[in-house]
């Protein structure tokens, strides 16, 4: 059997860090050197989660995810036996034995995994892992923190239960369940959740149930059913959990076997795991991996591109790092400020690539700039008002008017840099004081020719005059002192200038105009 592909390369990172006083901080160099890599940046993600009490083995799942994921896209082989060979130790996301938890806060493999789904459209993926939850360690607030991060920011929430799926898991739901209520009631009603697994590992009574997906869909409905007699509130959950989540689906998985929980020099090998867990595996995996399973990230039906997934990662941090456990509404106003600050980011990019287009090269006409100013904010702020946002008409006004004020903003640093590629006004100071110079000679020739002494030291003058301020001004601008006084030479050559430019106009400008309308004159009546 072949051997797997080394997995040393990669590591699970930490992007949510435990901090100070049971808060949690974001590390946000790491996250954004994961998902703005060029080949990732403009991707839809499939984020892919695993959430649930601690100690139960989900660090250890997710390395076998990562074998699956190597095999099928990395390697490319989509047939084959992907979990490798039987002595293989089990490498990737940390995972040890023993009672104490290994995993803190949130975590995502280094490596994400470029898909391509049978609809054509190319996605990357992305595994995360989560500090479990219940330990000793953990308050209340921290485990609500965890698992409702992890649900908002994954496409598809793998809950990872032990032996049974009972009436408190269900129960450690209902912060989510309520802020999904919140969000199908301002939303358009569309599901804030999309896919929901529910994996039973251990499972005990396969007598009862069968292991696998078909045991566990008919254990869920079982479980979610809502029937008459049942308190309120238990029907309110199940109804609630319905209405937040697109899919809910239920695995069940048979215990790995004694040496997997019991023996400490047990590495992963698959040589020490009971066939019936590693045959139920075989099945798990590809019902979540598969090219025709994953399911993309998606918030108001608008797909998350990784460089989105950034800014709800920085909008829900916001909330769970004040001093209560946030209120769904919340929640709510942190997605609805993400979704528009993504909608911003893309009318960003619209205005960006259609200016750079267009004034990017050469020197233009500032009239010019103005126009294309124009052209591409009406562009960029139809971009922004095509996207589908959360939070309302009034907050997406607001932003709006934040967009075009940015924009309008924007303006003045392309006019800036057109003008610095304009070479004749660069020039154009120590042209002017240069031909002041050469002028002031002439003059001073002229006098001594003539043997007018006074025109012989006024053009002396002049011309020392000008040559004095001209090294003064390339004194000024190649050392950045005299600021100011640098300043008032180019405005005095550039009056110098326009002064020329006119008195030759009306020498000879109007003249030839003149003359030319004449002999058209003269032309019209010969004729």
């Amino acid at each position: 059997m072949a051997k797997l592909p080394s997995l040393s390369a990669g590591r699970g990172v930490s992007v949510v860090l435990p901090g100070p006083e049971h808060s949690f901080t974001l590390a946000e160099e790491a996250l954004a050197e994961l998902l703005l890599r060029d080949d990732v940046r403009d991707r839809p993600v499939v984020v892919i989660s695993v959430a649930g009490a601690f100690r139960k083995g989900k660090s250890f799942l997710l390395d076998f995810f990562l074998r699956y994921l190597h095999h099928t896209y990395t390697l490319g082989e989509s047939g084959g036996d992907w979990l490798g060979s039987e002595d293989d130790p089990l490498q990737g996301f940390a995972w040890r034995g023993g009672s104490e938890r290994e995993t803190t806060g949130l975590l995502l493999w280094s490596q994400p995994f470029k898909a391509t789904l049978p609809s054509g459209e190319k996605v990357v993926i992305l595994l995360m892992d989560t500090q479990g939850t219940f330990d000793s360690e953990s308050t209340v607030r921290d485990n609500a923190t965890v698992f409702a991060l992890s649900t908002m920011l994954s496409s598809t929430q793998i809950y990872n239960l032990s032996q049974n799926l009972e009436e408190d898991d269900l129960q450690h739901l209902q912060l989510f369940t309520d802020y999904g209520r919140l969000a199908a009631d301002s939303s358009k009603g569309g599901k804030p959740f999309q896919k929901l697994q529910f994996l039973i590992r251990d499972w005990s009574y396969p007598y009862e149930y069968p292991y696998g997906a078909d045991g566990g869909e008919k254990l869920l409905k079982k479980r979610l059913e809502v029937h008459s007699g049942q308190h309120e509130q238990l029907q309110a959950l199940r109804e609630h959990i319905a209405s937040c989540f697109e899919e809910l689906s239920c695995f069940l998985l048979p215990h790995p076997g004694m040496r997997v929980a019991t023996d400490p020099e047990f590495t992963g090998k698959l040589s020490d795991i009971d066939a019936d867990f590693k045959s139920h595996l075989r099945q798990l995996v590809p019902l979540l991996l598969s090219p025709g399973s994953l399911v993309p990230k998606r918030i108001e039906g608008e797909r998350v591109l990784a460089k989105n997934l950034l800014l709800y990662f920085k909008a829900y941090m916001n909330v769970f790092n004040g001093s209560e456990l946030p209120e769904p509404k919340s929640i709510l106003a942190a997605t609805a400020e993400a979704n528009n600050l993504s909608a911003v980011a893309a009318a960003k990019d619209v205005y960006d690539n259609l200016m750079d287009e267009k004034c990017g090269g050469s020197y233009l006409e500032p009239s010019r700039v103005r126009q294309e100013h124009a052209r591409a904010l009406d562009k960029a702020l139809h971009r922004f008002h095509s996207s589908r946002k959360m939070g309302g008409d009034d907050l997406s006004q607001t932003y709006c008017q934040q967009l075009t004020k940015e924009l309008e903003d924007q303006l003045a640093t392309y006019l800036e840099r057109n003008e610095a590629k304009n070479i004749f006004k660069f020039i154009g100071t120590p042209a002017v004081l240069g031909c002041l110079v050469v002028l002031g000679y002439l003059v001073s020739l002229l006098g001594s020719t003539l043997g007018v002494q006074t025109l012989v030291s006024a053009g002396a003058a002049a011309a020392v005059a000008a040559l004095v301020l001209l090294l003064v001004w390339v004194y000024a601008r190649t050392t950045g002192s005299m600021r100011e006084l640098s300043v008032q030479l180019d405005e005095f050559a550039n009056s110098v200038r326009e002064l020329a430019i006119h008195q030759v106009w009306n020498l000879y400008g109007q003249n030839a105009v003149a003359s030319s309308m004449g002999l058209n004159t003269d032309s019209n009546k010969s004729k």
